[in-house]
């Protein structure tokens, strides 16, 4: 006898296994709400440790060792141990890594703990992307991917398939799965969502490219789509998440990290070349108050050792109600350089809330970039931040962005004179070149060259106004940037290909 229709919600590979998908979670907890039937899949962590379970014949001495020492890499990694000395940490990373890099010997395919590649296709081309649904056996996962298709739709009649497309080093994968899907099961109703897809259905005269393979493509939140499959409406109501069916995964970290997000959008929304600009979408916050208190709800069912906020940034708002009622375990996220942040006192609150690391995107030492780009940050107060968190206790990983049209050489040494500046209270930092978005108010300012080549791709080259081009600026980064002895020093405790994911974790007295 078979089971009742259900739902299938899917995160493929490729991206970091260090906590469960929150899009799928959040799909999940809509439908459990409405007492509908659902299995969650988290296809990276499974695909990934079905890669390492049968790890390939080695070539060389480093492989050899990654292989044997594998099992032992993942019990570090899941220990509070593994994180004790940085030597063994970045080991087991990368030798992790390795083995993943070498699952598939004489294929055009690598995959890695945070990438996936294949050099006869691009997750940029709307064809590629078909013709890897139409070939999935190609895929490095496909093994995997077959096996767990057909224990999953055995039993019952799936209402829908449902892809969470966030990342474009999960597109070949995501096809893939979907072909295995109509292989398998082709009368399954496939949706597509998730960030990539609403940056690709915002993009100027979007044509669906993928008809015949996909039947829906969302964009935004896609909890109204889903519902509506079984007849029932959403109202426009948010639902918690629902982590039930991933809190027992083994994801490579020291215990579960709670993925949380109390607001879609960003509520400054005056950036340049901002693409949440550019794509219309809105900011819609949790209130603090209600955000907190489904905060301490999911932390109590789910005994994270870590809250992980994914709002863009979070709000003064909602910065100021954790400071006043904490939380009881610690957390991070990305937050704007404010003038709260200013305030000593106010830092000291969030650190016996519990706040372990923000993430702040400083983005130029020099004042001139930064009001040109509509940054709404004043240097002067950047500098009391930094301090003020330092002096707190509360370690901050800090994101800088080279050869936008407002900068010059000499305002990219700027950058390099500040940062070396308040050196001692950075401790970690991020480095990016400027990608162009495809379209956008500001875009048509500047002349555009060929850039990624693709249909979907969504960011372009352009001419420089100051001929501050991208060789110009990677080569200031590799030879000047990185080679002081400060950032130097900062950049080597940037953890291995998890980056920002694990840097709580390296923070000094971490409360374990």
């Amino acid at each position: 006898m078979r089971s009742e229709r259900f739902i299938v919600l899917v995160h493929p590979p490729v991206a970091k296994p260090s906590e469960p998908p929150a899009g799928v979670a959040r799909l999940g907890g809509a439908l459990k709400h409405h007492g509908l039937p659902c299995r969650v899949v988290d296809a990276n962590l499974e695909g990934m440790l079905h890669l390492l379970g049968k790890p390939p014949g080695a070539s060389d001495t480093w492989t050899s060792r990654a292989c044997r020492h594998v099992p032992a890499h993942l019990r570090s990694l899941r220990k509070p141990e593994g994180f004790a000395n940085g030597d063994q940490y970045r080991r087991a990373v990368l030798d992790v890594n390795r083995v993943l890099e070498t699952s598939t010997p004489g294929s055009a395919v690598r995959v890695g703990l945070a990438n996936y590649s294949d050099s006869g296709l691009s997750p940029l081309r709307s064809r590629d992307l078909v013709r890897a649904s139409e070939s999935p056996e190609t895929n490095a996962f496909s093994t995997y991917f077959r096996e767990r298709v057909r224990g999953l739709l055995k039993d019952g009649d799936p209402a829908a398939i449902g892809f969470s497309l966030n990342y474009l080093s999960q597109a070949l994968s995501a096809f893939s799965m979907i072909g295995i899907v109509k292989q398998e099961h082709p009368r399954a109703r496939i949706v597509l969502g998730g960030g990539l897809v609403t940056s690709w259905m915002s993009r100027p005269g979007w044509k669906n490219p993928f008809a015949g393979i996909v039947d829906d493509l969302v964009a935004g939140p896609g909890e109204s789509r889903l519902l509506s499959l079984f007849g029932r409406e959403s109202g426009g109501r948010r639902y918690p998440p629902d982590y039930d069916a991933l809190a027992g995964q083994e994801y490579f970290s020291p215990g579960f990290i709670l993925p949380y997000s109390a607001s879609s959008g960003c509520y400054w929304h005056r950036c340049s070349f901002c693409p949440e600009r550019a794509e219309g979408n809105p900011y819609l916050p949790v209130p603090p108050e209600a955000a907190v208190q489904e905060v301490k709800m999911l932390a109590g069912k789910t005994k994270p050792v870590l809250i992980h906020f994914l709002d863009n940034a979070m709000s003064p708002a909602l910065l100021a109600e954790i400071a006043r009622r904490g939380l009881d375990t610690p957390w991070y996220g990305f937050a704007r350089i404010t003038p709260h942040l200013g305030d000593p006192d106010f830092c000291r609150a969030l650190k016996r809330s519990g706040c372990a690391m923000l993430k702040l995107g400083l983005e130029s030492g020099d004042q001139d970039v930064l009001d040109q780009l509509q940054k709404g940050i004043d240097l002067d107060t950047a500098s009391r931040v930094l301090k003020n968190l330092a002096g707190a206790g509360i370690a901050t990983y800090v994101y800088l962005l080279f050869g936008t049209p407002a900068e010059t050489r000499e305002k990219a040494e700027a950058t390099l004179e500040f940062t070396v500046r308040h050196g001692g209270c950075i401790r970690f930092l991020n480095l990016a070149v400027f990608n162009m978005p495809a379209y956008g108010p500001e875009v048509e300012k500047f002349e555009g060259k060929p850039f990624y080549e693709g249909d979907l791709s969504l960011y372009t080259d352009f001419v420089h106004p100051a001929g501050w081009s991208r060789p110009r600026v990677r080569s200031f980064l590799d030879k000047e940037f990185k080679r002081h002895p400060v950032v130097a020093a900062i950049l080597r405790r940037d953890p291995p290909l998890f980056t920002s994911n694990h840097a709580p974790f390296f923070v000094e007295g971490f409360p374990w």
